[in-house]
């Protein structure tokens, strides 16, 4: 454990220590709520941001860290849309359930470390203020952006590297919602910096669901379950050109073809990746591997040259697998006009001061959830490389859990001695407002 973490067995002997005990650090993404304690290594609880509706029930209902159930054909609520918060009365009830249930504290006692995504409109700000002491009534509040309390953590990780001594980095995030490229210098994000493609994990899910749906099985209605299809089956390419003419291939030569299991609702309730093993074969190909001839009789091809078996409760991905994330690198390829990941990137340190850009380019942080591709990292140096003058280095690091990164930085933010200064307090926003109060979260 860091040691900028409290120890779990420290007694409370001052009320400044109480009360910074009663910290909740809230990083409220679009698809996952991670909440904890600040001080803390690990929030207590990750949970989806939405309700469901199993076939097998009539009402909605709330999604617990252990939730066994049976999610073919769940119908979705969420209150978080295209990044932003569109439902207040859905995410009331979410946090609701959250404190009381999950958290079991009493708001009024504590103070609240909320995650916000970056340019939120006004009255999105005013909504989410009114939640957090009106409704609830939290003592204090602090608003912070994932780029900043990515930065914060990476840095108090190394504090003897680059990213401590020069205080910038770039951080990717690759979202639920969305794409960001934010430049962060001395702890605050460079606004004017920062770049985004309207392009993230859900993104890529509806795509996949698109894919299955034309070519196997309908799936439209499987949230859950290609959810879980993508973070189990796709990868990054670092030859998409190759690999298609190696997806083309039939029997054992397709070293990408895999068949994942729908759930059937008796024997088991979650959907499988039939064989995991021959699902990495394309992890331990070499080169040689890969250019091989293929020399197969007519009568194997005939009989591999099959239709989708509707009777079988399973499908069979193939050059899906790394189509779909390849919407990141190339949206313009899928009808999107918008720019590729490297570009975003070049954007965004190009809209910083000249002194920055080679301490930017080489402390580039990938956090979120869709950087957990594998060879995500490499494809992204191989793309951004020849944007980058040859003078400047480029280098990538990936967090060790990018999906708990934003949660750290705020965990470590909010048992900082700071902290409590930095908070707007529930009598400052009855007496002053909202719009003044949030002037105190940016420089």
């Amino acid at each position: 454990m860091h040691d900028n973490y409290k120890s779990h067995t420290n007694p409370p002997p001052t009320e400044s220590s109480n009360d910074m005990s009663n910290v909740i650090v809230l990083d409220n993404g679009g698809g996952l709520i991670k909440a904890g304690n600040g001080g803390e290594r690990d929030p207590s609880t990750i949970i989806p941001n939405c309700l469901y509706r199993p076939l097998s029930s009539k009402k909605f209902l709330h999604p617990t860290p252990t939730t066994e159930e049976d999610l073919t054909s769940a119908a979705v609520r969420r209150p978080i849309d295209r990044g932003y918060l569109i439902n207040q009365d859905l995410q009331r009830d979410i946090w609701n359930h959250l404190f009381s249930n999950i958290l079991h504290i009493n708001p009024s006692n504590s103070s609240l470390l909320l995650t916000e995504p970056l340019f939120s409109p006004p009255s999105i700000e005013r909504a989410t203020d009114e939640l957090v002491f009106e409704d609830f009534g939290f003592n204090s509040l602090f608003i912070a952006d994932s780029p900043r309390l990515v930065h914060l953590y990476e840095a108090s990780r190394r504090p003897y590297g680059l990213l401590s001594k020069a205080q910038c980095s770039l951080v990717v995030d690759c979202g639920f919602s969305f794409t960001h490229a934010a430049p962060v210098f001395q702890n605050f994000t460079l606004n004017y910096g920062v770049k985004r493609i309207d392009l993230g994990g859900k993104a890529l899910t509806n795509f996949l669901k698109e894919l299955v749906s034309y070519r196997s099985v309908s799936v439209t209605d499987e949230s859950f379950i290609m959810d879980d299809v993508k973070e189990k089956l796709c990868f990054v390419s670092l030859d998409v050109a190759r690999d298609l003419k190696i997806a083309r291939r039939r029997g054992n030569n397709n070293f990408f073809r895999c068949t994942y299991v729908l759930p059937d609702g008796v024997t088991h309730t979650k959907g499988f990746v039939k064989d995991p093993d021959e699902a990495k074969k394309y992890l331990t190909m070499d080169d040689e591997a890969y250019l091989e001839t293929r020399k197969d009789t007519d009568r194997a091809e005939i009989m591999d040259r099959k239709k989708v078996d509707l009777t079988k409760n399973e499908f069979d991905l193939t050059n899906e697998r790394f189509l779909v994330p390849e919407m990141i690198f190339h949206p313009a390829d899928l009808g999107m006009n918008q720019a590729g990941l490297a570009e975003c990137i070049v954007r965004a340190v190009n809209s910083c001061h000249p002194l920055l850009h080679p301490l930017l380019y080489q402390s580039i942080i990938l956090t979120g959830g869709s950087t957990l591709f594998p060879r995500f990292a490499e494809r992204l140096e191989m793309e951004l490389r020849p944007l980058v003058p040859d003078v400047y280095q480029v280098k990538i690091a990936t967090q060790e859990d990018p999906i708990l990164g934003v949660w750290r930085g705020g965990s470590l933010l909010a048992s900082s001695p700071d902290f409590k200064a930095m908070c707007v307090t529930k009598a400052e926003y009855e007496e002053l407002g909202s719009a003044r109060c949030r002037r105190r979260f940016f420089h």
